[in-house]
């Protein structure tokens, strides 16, 4: 990429330190490391490489939930957490505030369900009675609820692993909806439970801006297509011990 000029910091960097908006609830792409401002996975590795050209420090900004990360740019008034950059699904929900990149990850999501049940594919979960267990704000939260025409969301906030489980059991849920990878960490601690073959979605992960920070967001547009084409993004997912899938040029 050509030198980074003065408009471009002052729109990503406007307080002269890159606010970068890390959320944890999304464990493909970050990982707590030794403190808050270390963080692992693909997320902080980018955020590091955009503050180092842009000259200017980087500062992290933790959240365990991707509604939070977005609640905090439009709260009244001004939330202190707010952030300049942010690590994304990609939605139309979100759209009116946020200068999204292209994709530069794509993540499944797909459903968890008994294995004494009957589901064998994601479309058998949207009719009448099925109640589908999300985390409110998510990316796969925000798809289903324009997107199913039958089945109720039960939502519950970011929370532990055993109160999702008890939830889910006493209410005899019929799936838990989420990123493939995470909600597939529940199977190793309660066998009785099976991941659906095919996906509802692809999660389109993207960095963003500030709407209205124009130069900025063109800037990140590139960006976030050098890193994917030099294999920035690949070599930091493999660092992370994460599988995801490198999202393919923007078109």
């Amino acid at each position: 990429m050509s030198p980074v000029s003065a408009d471009v910091v002052k729109d990503l960097a406007p307080a002269g330190v890159l606010r970068a908006a890390i959320n944890y609830g999304n464990g493909v792409l970050a990982q707590r490391g030794p403190s808050e401002q270390e963080p692992r996975g693909v997320s902080g590795d980018l955020a590091r490489e955009l503050a180092r050209r842009l000259g200017v420090p980087v500062h992290f900004v933790s959240f365990d939930g991707a509604g939070k990360v977005f609640d905090a740019l439009g709260a009244t008034p001004p939330d202190p957490l707010a952030w300049d950059i942010a690590f994304l699904a990609i939605e139309p929900a979100r759209a009116a505030e946020i200068a999204f990149t292209a994709p530069y990850v794509l993540i499944e999501g797909t459903y968890l369900v008994r294995k004494d049940t009957p589901y064998q594919s994601v479309t058998e979960l949207d009719a009448p009675g099925r109640r589908i267990l999300v985390t409110p704000k998510s990316a796969y939260d925000l798809f289903l609820t324009r997107t199913l025409k039958h089945a109720e969301l039960v939502r519950l906030p970011p929370h532990d692993d055993d109160a999702l489980m008890d939830l889910f059991a006493r209410e005899r849920l019929d799936a838990m909806g989420g990123v493939r990878q995470l909600i597939g960490k529940y199977l190793a601690t309660n066998p009785d439970l099976r991941l659906l073959p095919d996906s509802f979605m692809d999660i389109r992960q993207a960095m963003g801006t500030k709407q209205g920070r124009t130069i900025g967001a063109r800037y990140l547009q590139d960006f976030v297509e050098e890193m994917k084409a030099s294999g920035f993004v690949a070599e930091a997912l493999k660092r992370s011990g994460q599988s995801a899938t490198v999202a393919p040029p923007a078109a």
